[in-house]
């Protein structure tokens, strides 16, 4: 199981992401977190809902391995990355739907798929060591500038985009975008802690609020990360794709030499 969930007495669910060694989710792993999402955000007792990580970072995207298999039987050439654009599509809209408020703690690296479930949170705690990215353009791949672009100015987010450059969790908090940045140590609790806030309000004003919330948005961000998405199939039928995951494989393409090496994208 990729993903787990734990349950607070104040009302607050926890939905961790737990696939080691970077959690980078398979198609089954994107499907699984959108479902623990949904099911933890309809039941009637929860009133905040923490979407945090175990391990090393937050989340490193996609599995990059699963689309470099073979494809399956009935599941033609481009089944993994149709699954995939699927699964990061429901994982994403499950934060964003979700009837509370969604806290998001990073820690480490947040990269591709990580993005779009971040930057779909109502609130973002992060902790001083947690850095943000789209290695798409590495990878071959478009995706999750929809997200970004709610974290950070839009030329911050084009030049993120075409450099594959990260941005700090300092950098972040400068903008806004996150909240506070804590000791690794202290992110659990500084994230519980502001759903302990967000839990002690009257729950149905707290639901219409984030009903309304959405509403009120200027950028329809289902249809905004899906349009990104065409241009993601569009590469990989033009075999730029497939060339540069080859080369992320060999480790020629890797970007950060601390960060993830087996996951990175949408």
């Amino acid at each position: 199981m990729a993903v787990r969930v734990a349950h607070q007495a104040t009302g607050i669910a926890e939905v961790v992401i737990d696939a080691p060694p970077v959690n980078a989710l398979d198609v089954a792993g994107w499907f699984e977190l959108a479902r623990a999402l949904n099911a933890q955000g309809s039941e009637p007792g929860t009133r905040a809902l923490v979407l945090r990580a175990e391990g090393r970072g937050f989340c490193a995207g996609v599995d990059i391995k699963e689309m470099r298999r073979p494809p399956r039987a009935g599941a033609g050439a481009y089944g993994a990355l149709l699954g995939a654009n699927s699964g990061c599509a429901a994982a994403f809209s499950a934060v964003y739907d979700c009837p509370v408020p969604v806290i998001a703690a990073v820690h480490g690296f947040c990269l591709g798929g990580g993005v779009g479930l971040v930057g779909n949170a109502d609130i973002v705690i992060a902790s001083d060591d947690a850095y943000l990215g789209l290695p798409e353009v590495d990878r071959g791949a478009l995706g999750a500038a929809t997200h970004l672009a709610r974290l950070v100015p839009q030329q911050r987010m084009r030049h993120m985009v075409y450099t594959a450059q990260y941005a700090t969790a300092a950098e972040l908090h400068g903008y806004g975008s996150v909240l506070a940045v804590v000791d690794r140590d202290r992110l659990r609790e500084t994230a519980l802690d502001v759903a302990a806030r967000i839990a002690a309000k009257d729950v149905v004003v707290i639901r219409a609020a984030k009903q309304s919330l959405n509403g009120i948005d200027p950028v329809d961000v289902k249809r905004s990360y899906r349009y990104e998405q065409g241009f993601t199939f569009e590469l990989n039928l033009t075999g730029v794709s497939d060339r540069l995951r080859e080369g992320f494989g060999r480790g020629d393409g890797a970007g950060d030499p601390g960060g993830p090496a087996q996951g990175e994208g949408t």
